[in-house]
This record gives structure tokens, sequence and C-alpha cells, in this order.
């Protein structure tokens, strides 16, 4: 082992600056360059806002909870809110498992890759 690699201050420092990077990298993604580098159909195209005669959650919210029209309105922008979210979400996770999926693929041999692959397609089909 070389001195440097034995000294603590060093060791510590490029931890520091390691984790630094990966605090940086997940901020900048948090804040919105996932969506920049990630632009995906569902969210370039944002659903028209839950309109009262057409979606029979926001129905039967506006009947069983005698909501006024305003009420309905803003309910109806929260539904609407939350359906979009939720697609963000989806889109996120695909994005993670194929993220894993190329990362494991990486990592094995020809013969590996094929078995990975037949195991991959085993947990995507729904057992019967």
């Amino acid at each position: 082992m070389t001195q440097a690699s034995k000294n603590p201050r060093v060791i510590c420092t490029l931890l520091f600056v390691f984790l630094a990077g990966a605090v940086v990298g997940a901020l900048s993604m948090r804040i919105g360059l996932h969506e920049r580098l990630h632009r995906t159909v569902s969210a370039a195209v944002k659903p028209p806002i839950a309109e009262v005669g057409n979606d029979p959650l926001l129905q039967r919210l506006k009947v069983q909870l005698n909501l006024s029209d305003e009420q309905a309105k803003a309910v109806a922008r929260v539904i609407s809110d939350y359906r979009q979210y939720y697609l963000n979400l989806q889109d996120q996770l695909d994005d993670i498992r194929s993220s894993g999926h190329d990362r494991i693929v990486e990592v094995l041999n020809e013969e590996q890759r094929h078995q990975f692959e037949k195991m991959a397609g085993e947990l995507q089909t729904p057992a019967k």
C-alpha cells in the first residue's frame, strides 16, 4: 500500500468528494433534470381535468358527499393532479427497473444473460 492510501485524511477527503457528488447528482435529478432527460409521452401530454359527467370516481363522490359544483371542480383538479403524479411515478419506476436490469446484464456472461432474460420474462408474465 502507498503512503497516501494509509492516511485517513486522504481517505476521508475522497469519501467526502464522492458523497458530495452523489448528493449534487441526486438533488439535480430531484429538482427537474430527470424530467428533461427522460421525457415520455405521458409526461408530455397532461390529461385534461376530469369533468363531473365523465369520471365515475368524481360522480360517486359528488353524489355521496353532496358536493357543490365548486367543490366538484376542486375535487376534479385534485383527482387529475393525482393521476398525473401517479403516471410520473410509474415512468420513474420503469426507468429504475430498466437501469437495474441493464446494470445486472453488464455483469453477466453470455450464458448467464440468456438465463437472466428467461427469468426476467417469467417474472413479467402473470401466473395463471
